[in-house]
């Protein structure tokens, strides 16, 4: 049974563990990751919102809208524990980002990616995100290849 939540202090360590295990994995952590990572109260406290997918009580996926304008967000800090992929919690965090963003009005969800993850990719594009130019759009990471746009 998976259960999303919403982000509580309890759930820090959590957030900050599965993104690190899953940056490090495919990449390497940059200051604006450790940023983030260190005080995911900061998107909340700045009107964003982190979700937690929890597998039998335990925290094992988190995702975070975080707000940009009142009417644009990212989609950030996405990450599934290893062990549980392939169970839908990915769908059912995009999922609840999206009903999120409607729910409030956000009329626009932005992510930056690389093309090398290509099951994210494919899942993104299967809910609709589209692919910008990424020359118009400045990142604070390196890794980034792509950025995505949901019109929601």
């Amino acid at each position: 049974m998976i259960s999303i939540v919403n982000y509580q202090d309890k759930y820090k360590t959590a957030f900050k563990t599965l993104n690190e295990n899953w940056i490090n994995k495919f990449f390497v952590l940059e200051p604006a990751d450790i940023e983030t990572l260190n005080h995911p109260e900061q998107i909340i406290d700045n009107g964003g919102f982190i979700f937690v997918a929890l597998h039998q009580d335990e925290p094992v996926g988190v995702c975070a809208l975080k707000k940009i304008t009142s009417e644009r967000y990212e989609l950030s800090k996405f990450a599934v524990a290893e062990n549980t992929q392939g169970l839908g919690i990915g769908k059912r965090l995009i999922e609840t980002c999206i009903a999120t963003a409607k729910q409030h009005q956000i009329k626009m969800l932005f992510l930056e990616g690389n093309t090398k993850l290509e099951a994210s990719i494919h899942l993104y594009r299967k809910y609709g995100f589209k692919e910008l130019d990424l020359s118009s759009h400045d990142s604070s990471y390196e890794r980034v290849n792509i950025v995505m746009e949901l019109t929601v």
